[in-house]
């Protein structure tokens, strides 16, 4: 479908230019596409090979069922989502307050989908500037929250040590730029700022379970697929360190459900919760085998 790959020859996080390759996933959602997932022989670094490039990327994600930039309850999965979302928000929110020490202050919000993580600390007293690739999902927070989000340009002119807290939601796995994005956060961060990264974990109960069908692969769209020891090297990497690693137990449902649902299973919604409640039940063991995880850094 695409013309122009993006092509990875050296390994974003070590240099590397022992690459292999890894596993074939299947995109899924959108195309039916085959995309192969290569894995660094040095530090073990997993990236999706050959994907669009950014500026072909954009027909991957055209779906009204794209669950990140929709609003819709139709279904047992969304019905789920959307109770954990309103959930999750309160606590990603009392997260900021206890991770930053603050109770207000400056926050970014980078790839902000529609807008309702910044919405939520808005409603808190945060200063909050949200940025959002997505036309659509930038028209949505308009419209429903009065919220002016800013185009992914915006992040090239924002001021050195502008905030005092900066977050990406699901967001980092989807960055062609990787280097020049943990770059302009370490300068736009304050010194004693915080960043907080959320990301889907390669090394998962539920990704170990569901191997090339697991949805978080999600390819061509995730780039980047991260292990808390890769994710621990890239903070340090851009002069970060990891202060703290908390598990995203309830991402395991959907994945899951979604997983089941891609493998055509009739019985998607029910299969996907019992595996779900077993990916639950292994991240209360290991919070590292949470199907996403969230990582605090602050600056060295």
């Amino acid at each position: 479908m695409c013309t122009n790959k993006f092509t990875i020859h050296n390994c974003p996080l070590c240099n590397s230019t022992q690459l292999e390759h890894f596993i074939d996933c299947t995109d899924c959602y959108a195309t039916r596409e085959k995309f192969a997932i290569y894995k660094c022989c040095d530090c073990g670094f997993r990236f999706t090979q050959d994907a669009p490039v950014e500026s072909e990327i954009g027909p991957y994600y055209e779906s009204p069922d794209y669950i990140s930039h929709t609003d819709t309850n139709k279904g047992c999965m969304n019905h789920v989502y959307h109770w954990v979302r309103k959930y999750m928000l309160a606590r990603k929110a009392e997260l900021i307050n206890k991770v930053s020490g603050l109770e207000s202050g400056s926050l970014l919000d980078y790839g902000a989908g529609t807008g309702y993580f910044a919405q939520t600390m808005r409603c808190q007293g945060w200063e909050v500037k949200a940025i959002e690739k997505s036309v659509m999902a930038r028209d949505f927070a308009l419209d429903h929250f009065g919220l002016e989000m800013e185009s992914d340009i915006a992040l090239d002119f924002l001021p050195s040590c502008s905030f005092q807290v900066v977050t990406l939601w699901h967001v980092m796995e989807h960055v062609e730029k990787l280097d020049y994005l943990w770059n302009r956060i370490s300068d736009i961060l304050a010194d004693d700022g915080t960043l907080i990264v959320a990301v889907p974990n390669c090394k998962s109960f539920d990704a170990q379970l569901y191997k090339e069908d697991w949805a978080a692969y999600d390819v061509p769209r995730h780039l980047w697929h991260f292990e808390p020891e890769t994710m621990k090297r890239m903070g340090s990497k851009y002069g970060f360190s990891l202060i703290e690693e908390m598990p995203m137990p309830f991402d395991a449902f959907y994945v899951s459900m979604l997983s089941e649902k891609y493998k055509n299973h009739s019985s998607y919604f029910v299969k996907g919760m019992w595996n779900g409640f077993k990916a639950w039940l292994a991240c209360r063991k290991d919070k590292e085998k949470s199907s996403s995880l969230i990582y605090v850094f602050k600056k060295k």
